[in-house]
């Protein structure tokens, strides 16, 4: 399915709702979903955000197998038209104890590309949930030659540069605690040895933005998303990657070790019966 406004052009896959293309004035922004570094573009992450400990979730005195990111990046969805898609999951009870439906809707206002989604619960219980966003985007001007190949800035909800600080590394998906390190203030390189330990996870609502920069420190496009609770920023660690992903999440992956309570998952959201939860992100191309 393709949108446009004459100056920008998105694709959507209806497997996952994914976004595969997005570009400005026919110039690509978002990663081609190469399976050398990374199969996909813009993946959807829903019930779950990160990897739960073991692959698990515990609810009410149940254990329930739940992959990294949850099934949403992996279902197929309804086209409702006009950018909007739905996935509605009636009976999930081998995997997941809840009865959520999911509406993806994209609209492009200018040289934005902004994402709705919407969380209702058809439930006749409280259910619980997180969600995120994963998009990649090609660096601007990649070259393998060379020891920086962008920069990300980050901004807080008034719209000023900050420096994050990093709590967590990750240890095979789930955090482990860790003493505090604080990124550059102006702008935070992208080079062959950034995600050496994996993501960057900026936790406890630090960041609403973050901005890509060229190698010559010009903005190219930015991910906006005050209602985050975290964003992560990553890429695969192999020779020649050419892209970064920035991620916005409402949710976040497990310590090393928990096996709590669904209800007790850091940034867990829940929905009583026919309650929604909406969750929106924008994309901009400068």
């Amino acid at each position: 399915m393709t949108y446009s406004n004459n100056i920008i052009t998105i694709e959507v896959s209806k497997h996952g709702a994914e976004l595969v293309s997005l570009k400005k004035n026919g110039r690509e922004y978002l990663w081609t979903g190469d399976a050398q570094y990374w199969n996909r573009h813009a993946p959807i992450l829903f019930p779950v955000v990160g990897k739960p400990y073991n692959n698990e979730l515990h609810v009410d005195g149940k254990t329930y197998p739940m992959k990294q990111h949850g099934f949403a990046r992996d279902s197929e969805f309804e086209d409702l038209g006009n950018g909007r898609l739905r996935m509605r999951e009636s009976d999930l009870s081998a995997s997941y104890p809840y009865r959520l439906e999911l509406e993806v809707q994209y609209r492009i206002v200018g040289c934005k590309v902004e994402v709705i989604w919407t969380v209702e619960n058809l439930d006749t219980k409280e259910a619980y949930f997180q969600i995120g966003a994963h998009p990649g985007f090609l660096l601007p001007d990649y070259n393998p030659d060379n020891l920086i190949n962008g920069y990300v800035r980050f901004y807080n909800k008034n719209d000023e540069l900050i420096a994050p600080a990093i709590t967590h590394n990750l240890d095979n998906g789930n955090r482990v605690k860790r003493d505090s390190k604080t990124l550059l203030l102006k702008e935070t390189p992208l080079m062959p040895n950034t995600f050496i330990h994996d993501a960057l996870i900026l936790e406890q609502s630090q960041v609403a933005k973050v901005e890509l920069w060229n190698r010559s420190c010009e903005p190219v496009l930015s991910v906006c998303c005050p209602q985050a609770e975290a964003f992560g920023i990553w890429a695969p660690h192999k020779e020649g990657c050419p892209f970064v992903c920035i991620e916005p999440w409402c949710g976040i992956c497990d310590p090393v070790g928990f096996t709590g309570d669904i209800s007790t998952r850091q940034y867990i959201h829940s929905l009583a019966p026919r309650e929604k939860y909406t969750f929106t992100y924008t994309i901009g191309i400068y």
